[in-house]
């Protein structure tokens, strides 16, 4: 089978963010909160690779430490929607139009009326902005989108012969759910889960940006374009790379998602 080109690039750019996340767990240049005012505002180069921001941090270790955080926010907040998500549209597509299907649909238009950033406001009015909190806005907002995905791909099967077979052989809805359905939409829902990934990365970056993801002293791709902007026109840098790192991990991400698409998909695999 051969892998589309499209995947391997995305892997390529995504991984190194992830490998990025993984190496800070044990090494950085320097300590990635440690200041030092006699080395602010570095070009760079030299003993700071990256540079130095406006406190004297090493940008570079930042930026690692700020890889591991957007990676884990999002991870996170993504299996919170499909773990969410996935039994509710599983529920909404065998119900076909009942009572649950309908309760389970106008549930989730009410939640995606509010977007993200509404509902990180309303939580972090409630209990304060940090990374848990932008985990759960994120991971509530997946949640109808795994769950209308789910129901979509289900309700296709429903008809098919293989399912009334297994109805007339006697097998339950939940049964024919676990068995026959999640399996084969398992591909569409590995797809629109790294869509999701990529969004959820975007997404921890807005919330930290206007101060609602993680909190000082944690590096955030977000929160150090935010501290940047005052200093564009000194250090330009401090936004240049953070806002590239931002830029290239969703890219990458995407290009993952279509990737896995045209590989997974046997339309796809029969349309080259």
């Amino acid at each position: 089978m051969k892998i589309p080109l499209t995947l391997l690039a995305g892997a390529l750019l995504a991984g190194l963010a992830v490998l990025a996340a993984l190496v800070s767990f044990i090494w950085t240049p320097h300590d990635a909160a440690g200041m030092n005012i006699a080395a602010r505002l570095l070009p760079p180069g030299g003993d700071h690779l990256l540079g130095t921001d406006h406190f004297g941090r090493d940008v570079l270790s930042m930026l690692m430490v700020g890889a591991r955080t957007s990676i884990a926010v999002a991870i996170v907040a993504v299996g919170m929607g499909v773990a969410l998500g996935v039994p509710l549209g599983l529920v909404a597509a065998a119900g076909r139009g009942g009572f649950a299907d309908e309760i389970i649909m106008r549930g989730n238009d009410l939640i995606f009326a509010f977007p993200a950033l509404v509902i990180a406001i309303l939580i972090t009015a409630v209990f304060g902005p940090s990374a848990v909190n932008a985990i759960l806005a994120i991971g509530i907002f997946n949640t109808p989108v795994f769950a209308r995905v789910t129901r979509g791909a289900a309700l296709s099967l429903w008809t098919l012969d293989y399912i009334r077979a297994a109805e007339v052989a006697g097998k339950g809805r939940a049964r024919i759910s676990l068995e026959h359905i999640l399996p084969n939409i398992a591909n569409i829902l590995i797809v629109q889960g790294t869509i999701q990934f990529s969004l959820g990365i975007l997404a921890e970056a807005g919330l930290s940006y206007v101060g609602l993801g993680a909190q000082p002293p944690t590096p955030s791709w977000g929160r150090m374009l935010a501290e940047a902007q005052t200093m564009i026109s000194l250090a330009p840098h401090l936004a240049l790379i953070p806002g590239m790192a931002i830029v290239m991990t969703v890219l990458g991400l995407n290009l993952v998602g279509d990737g896995l698409r045209d590989l997974l998909d046997p339309r796809m695999r029969r349309a080259r």
